[in-house]
């Protein structure tokens, strides 16, 4: 078991996603960053999709009931363990009573936790993400309790050497596709889309990204159509708005961008302070 000792700004439980389910209206969720998700279960030998922990701005402080073995990935939140800085990015030995907790965010906005098995809450329609409407809890509390696999260290065990790529926190250029509706847009429109220097605003969160400044727009809404994480809607106001991971499976604004799945986990590691250049995949 892990007890939560504090909870942190926004910390949940995720896996890879709820698929199968967006006919009836249930949002893919999973991890925001897809890609430090998979690298810190992949440090330890476990199945990508087993859950973690997503933290979001600052870090959680967990106490271990028993042994087994954690990964950390994803933005630097200076973690230690027990009171000394432990690294990021490789397997770590936990003992019994051993107490994780985490620092100021030194770079990138999410931070993941993998132990070894994944974390065993409760599964709704596949899978362990957390959601309001679909999950009981919609993140994790002060307070609770969460199960983990049974682990016995085996001493001669070795982890493959995996090289984390920093791109994902440190790039600031979206790469995307063309949307549905993106030549609806004047070439002069067009041209800015990809001219234009943007950042996030303060208005995001696991469903969607604010950008800003406004965008020049003369579109009219379209009928409502099917809409994806990395759909980028232009409101009639001008609002660039990037949906994420918690969307909607449906909108009514004009589609005009898709990002690829390396620009949405690249958009969830950036806060306000940065500024972002979006150019077309290849």
């Amino acid at each position: 078991m892990i007890k939560v000792l504090k909870a942190g700004f926004y910390s949940t439980i995720q896996d890879l996603g709820r698929f199968g389910q967006r006919s009836f209206g249930v949002p893919v969720s999973g991890a925001m960053d897809s890609y430090s998700s998979a690298f810190a279960n992949a440090l330890l030998g476990n199945d990508k999709q087993d859950a973690v922990i997503e933290m979001t701005m600052t870090g959680a402080e967990l106490q271990f009931t028993n042994p087994t073995t954690i990964a950390i990935t994803g933005a630097n939140m200076h973690p230690e363990l027990n009171g000394k800085s432990i690294e990021m990015f490789k397997s770590i030995k936990i003992e019994p009573n051993d107490i994780l907790t985490f620092g100021r965010l030194l770079e990138g906005f999410r931070t993941y936790i993998a132990v070894k098995g994944g974390f065993l809450t409760e599964t709704v329609l596949g899978s362990r993400s957390m959601i309001k409407g679909v999950t009981k809890a919609i993140k994790i509390e002060k307070g609770d309790v969460i199960a983990i696999a049974d682990y016995v260290h085996l001493e001669n065990s070795k982890n493959a050497k995996l090289n984390f790529k920093p791109k994902i926190l440190s790039n600031t250029v979206l790469e995307v596709m063309i949307g549905p509706e993106f030549y609806k847009l004047s070439q002069a429109q067009q041209d800015a889309l990809f001219e234009q220097e943007f950042h996030v605003s303060k208005y995001n969160n696991r469903m969607a990204y604010q950008l800003k400044p406004l965008f020049q727009n003369n579109l009219e809404p379209i009928l409502t159509a099917p809409v994806l994480p990395g759909t980028v809607q232009l409101t009639p106001l001008g609002q660039l708005i990037v949906l994420m991971r918690d969307c909607q499976t449906t909108g009514g604004y004009p589609r005009i961008l898709q990002l690829t799945e390396n620009a949405i986990n690249m958009l969830s590691q950036k806060n306000t302070s940065n500024s972002l250049k979006i150019r077309l995949k290849g």
